[in-house]
């Protein structure tokens, strides 16, 4: 008796907890609509970032014109990496060995290698999203207006396209 009292009250306890709980999932909102995004994510991982049905319909100057923004990006990410980092490595020796001539050399040098790949992330360096906007923006891998797009005025889900449409190759 006890045990069926006991299973009956789990029950009930169960579905007042699921009346109750709020299951809903909030995620974070970046602030930026769906074209800016669209922008951002092809020049921070070119074409990658494409599905393969964009991509069989993309023309070739178009594919090659994503793919020298995306290795610009790159350039400009790794300086930005290697600057972060020497920031940080600058702090660390200043706080730890204030006096040493060593510190004063290491500090009087803070010029980045182009031929040095960064490979930290970015969380981990402490670089965030707008701060990547902002630095594209500057280096003009992403357009100076890039806070306000408001995307194409065309259906929701297709692609921005070339001011001067490909023209098809016959052969």
């Amino acid at each position: 008796m006890i045990k069926m009292y006991t299973m009956e009250k789990l029950k009930q306890d169960v579905k007042n907890y699921q009346m109750r709980s709020q299951t809903v999932m909030s995620y974070e909102s970046d602030g930026y609509n769906q074209y800016q995004n669209y922008l951002y994510k092809r020049a921070l991982h070119g074409l990658s970032a494409l599905t393969e049905q964009e991509l069989s319909t993309m023309c070739s100057k178009k594919r090659q014109r994503i793919i020298n923004v995306y290795k610009r990006a790159q350039v400009v990410l790794n300086k930005l990496k290697q600057q972060a980092t020497i920031n940080y490595s600058n702090f660390v020796f200043k706080t730890l060995f204030p006096n040493s001539p060593i510190t004063e050399f290491l500090l009087a040098d803070n010029e980045t290698d182009e031929k040095v790949i960064n490979t930290l992330n970015f969380k981990d360096l402490g670089i965030d999203k707008k701060q990547i906007i902002s630095i594209f923006m500057v280096e003009g891998i992403l357009p100076k207006n890039f806070l306000s797009l408001e995307g194409p005025q065309v259906a929701q889900n297709q692609l921005p396209r070339l001011k001067n449409e490909c023209k098809i190759e016959r052969v």
